[in-house]
């Protein structure tokens, strides 16, 4: 079992990044929004690198001995958390930095990782291959791992000033609804949320793609491993559980909502158009809860993370160009 973080961790971490990460607005949403609740959307996707991802790299990287650094850090990564920790190995003055990606990661991240000044390696055709060859790769060449907080709960902890920053930028939010991946986004949001506000209601979303952290929560076993059962525009979020979210979300979720791939693209194509605001798949998980399932979501003045704004753009020209009853 993973040593659960505490609200001391995030408070920590807090002060630790505060001055190298971008406090993102908590902005109204205007067509959400109704008289009886009110909806508003903690804007990650307007975080340098356009991703919460930052957050966790830089306090994981801020705390590494002097002798590390200089050998170096690398991760393996689909794209969000490979651009965290490129900008945080940037900032921090770490000049050897290895990002490692499965074929086919998109242009756009591959763009943002090499602009922060990380070395790009291509290693498998899935995450799961790219991570096993890039574990070994790292380790070989002695440059420390930066997991992303499936098992370091630094990283965690810096993922969760998210949520301690919801609560002191707005203390009447009583819901906080956040996707869910491997685990330690939402896992760290909670208990940095609820740092602050003890009461705060916690919902936790995944696509029905791959609901791996549902499915092994309800199953007492944690699927490390987990199949992707259709075509989904939400890649940075499926495969695997990590430990920490194993261990910790069973405890800090109040309510789990299953979104389908249809109302995820939907939500994508309604935020863009109505909201114009540019999310990527994964935080439209959040908006496609809210739209389909607002009894489930539940709270009077709830916060939505929009954990990424790092879209491909073929993809999100195929979503806009697709019809739903909505847009009919």
């Amino acid at each position: 079992m993973a040593r659960h973080i505490t609200g001391e961790d995030v408070r920590e971490a807090y002060e630790r990044i505060g001055d190298r990460v971008r406090r993102t607005p908590l902005e109204d949403s205007i067509y959400l929004s109704s008289d009886e609740c009110r909806y508003r959307f903690k804007l990650e996707s307007q975080q340098l690198g356009r991703s919460c991802k930052i957050r966790g790299a830089l306090n994981t990287l801020a705390q590494l001995k002097p002798e590390q650094l200089k050998r170096g850090v690398g991760t393996v990564s689909t794209g969000n958390h490979a651009i965290g920790v490129a900008y945080a190995a940037h900032v921090l003055g770490i000049e050897n930095c290895i990002v490692i990606v499965p074929y086919g990661t998109a242009p756009t991240k591959l763009d943002r990782i090499r602009f922060y000044g990380a070395r790009v390696m291509t290693m498998g055709g899935t995450y799961n291959e790219a991570l096993a060859l890039g574990i070994n790769y790292l380790d070989c060449n002695e440059l420390f791992y930066v997991d992303p907080a499936c098992l370091d709960t630094q990283v965690c902890a810096g993922l969760g000033t998210i949520g301690y920053e919801i609560a002191l930028q707005h203390p009447k939010v009583d819901t906080i609804v956040c996707p869910v991946g491997r685990g330690g986004l939402m896992a760290g949001v909670a208990v940095g949320a609820r740092a602050i506000n003890q009461d705060i209601r916690i919902v936790a979303v995944q696509t029905a793609a791959c609901p791996s952290v549902y499915q092994s929560i309800k199953d007492h076993m944690c699927y490390r491993n987990y199949p992707v059962e259709s075509d989904t525009i939400c890649e940075a979020v499926v495969g695997g559980v990590g430990q920490l979210g194993y261990d910790m979300l069973p405890d800090l979720v109040d309510q789990w909502v299953i979104v389908n791939e249809r109302d995820i693209r939907a939500a994508l194509r309604f935020m863009v158009e109505r909201e114009q605001c540019m999310i990527e798949g994964a935080s439209a998980m959040v908006v496609a809860a809210v739209r389909e399932y607002p009894e489930l979501v539940g709270g009077t003045d709830v916060a939505l993370v929009i954990s990424g704004g790092n879209v491909d753009g073929r993809v999100l020209a195929r979503v806009l160009n697709e019809e739903d009853d909505e847009d009919e």
